[in-house]
């Protein structure tokens, strides 16, 4: 008979979402003896065989719309009834949305745009490579993913700074200190609506070589996106496809820099771009956890858990389990693909739409920067974003080359 997760017998901890190398490490100690801990206002879950196993578990849903909810704020403008998204979505509806959109969305549309990312990447890259030295998370992360989704979607890149602020401002509902926000949040959430709509209209009266007539063209056996549902996969494209990306370059590099013989080796051999994509997104990764809450009573591993509870899958910890991964701890981008993929872009029906997107940045990006910024090394203090934000990465990183 399972025992409910209530009464079970586990360790403590008074965080739920994996925010400091100190944290991560508590929880590493934690998880030798358990799969699972209580947290503040969920359990977060650690090997890597419990969270995939949870996470394509289809009577776990997706708690992207908890996330002000499960930090204790209760603000009545928030459950307001909102466009019907792709992030939020379960069953059918989540079936349906994927399938329509998926083909714009494929390998093949993402390479499609590898040529104008190494344009880009090299515009960013020139105006510092004579100084020796730069802010990488400002001059190059910053803006490295905006003319990339500008050109996607089929926007004006005039826009950047636009898409720069309410990307960053919306994803704050996922920050554990949102309380005092709110009021950002929304207006950020306003704004993008409107800009959003604005886009979409223009382009039914004009179809482009973009993401968004695709998206208004996408159909099958009859069954099109509605306009709510068109505005949705919009900003879903614009909110995840911009700070997720720069964050994780930064983290990437930062990671680099204490490894000069992996950068040095990168920059020789640039084919190893896609491993080494894999394994910087597997040893740090900008997104370290995900969410989600029992939409019916759920038994796992002899344990109860209630309709409505809240667990953590720990993707940063999944990351490092040496069940699947040979030495774990080591950074080596050269590394043998395990037999199971790195966990940062989750797994499920919510595995992370544009990861063909994604990768493709990041494999383009990084062999560009080891051999323009040859002898990379930090130069100076490293600031890095509060460990309560959902996606995380350094908000300076000051380094010389």
């Amino acid at each position: 008979m399972a025992i409910s997760i209530n009464e079970l017998d586990i360790p403590q901890v008074d965080f739920d979402f994996v925010g400091s190398q100190a944290e991560r490490d508590q929880l590493a100690s934690i998880a030798q003896d358990s799969w699972i801990a209580k947290g503040l206002f969920a359990y977060p879950i650690f090997n890597y065989e419990d969270c995939l196993a949870i996470l394509r578990d289809r009577r776990w849903h997706s708690a992207a719309a908890l996330a002000a909810i499960a930090f204790g704020v209760d603000d009545p403008r928030l459950s307001e009834e909102r466009q019907p998204s792709i992030l939020s979505s379960e069953g059918e509806v989540h079936t349906r949305l994927r399938r329509l959109v998926a083909p714009s969305f494929s390998p093949r549309a993402a390479d499609h745009l590898r040529p104008f990312m190494r344009e880009v990447m090299n515009s960013l890259i020139d105006p510092i490579v004579a100084q020796g030295h730069c802010d990488l998370a400002v001059d190059i992360c910053e803006h490295y993913p905006i003319p990339i989704i500008c050109e996607l979607l089929g926007a004006p890149k005039s826009d950047w700074q636009f898409f720069s602020r309410v990307a960053e401002d919306v994803l704050r509902i996922f920050d554990a200190n949102n309380a005092n926000e709110i009021d950002l949040i929304l207006a950020a959430q306003a704004d993008l609506d409107a800009y959003v709509r604005q886009l979409i209209s223009e382009r039914r009266d004009s179809p482009a070589d973009d993401l968004i007539t695709s998206l208004i063209a996408a159909e099958e056996a009859g069954d099109k996106l509605s306009e709510n549902e068109l505005v949705s996969m919009v900003e879903a494209v614009i909110i995840g496809g911009t700070d997720t990306t720069r964050n994780q370059l930064g983290c990437s590099v930062a990671l680099f820099a204490e490894h000069p013989e992996q950068w040095k080796l990168l920059a020789e051999r640039p084919e190893l771009a896609g491993k080494a994509v894999e394994e910087t997104m597997r040893y740090f990764g900008a997104v370290r956890s995900t969410g989600r809450f029992a939409s019916e009573d759920i038994e796992y591993k002899g344990v109860l858990f209630p309709k409505g509870t809240l667990v953590v899958p720990s993707l940063v910890l999944a990351n490092r389990d040496s069940a699947v991964f040979n030495e774990p701890n080591t950074f080596d981008i050269t590394r043998e693909p395990a037999g199971q993929p790195q966990m940062t872009f989750g797994a499920g029906i919510h595995y992370c739409l544009g990861a063909a997107l994604a990768r493709a940045e990041q494999q383009e990006a990084l062999p560009l920067l080891a051999q323009r910024l040859p002898n990379l090394r930090i130069n100076g203090d490293v600031i890095w974003k509060p460990s309560t934000v959902a996606i995380f990465g350094p908000e300076h990183l000051p380094i010389a080359f």
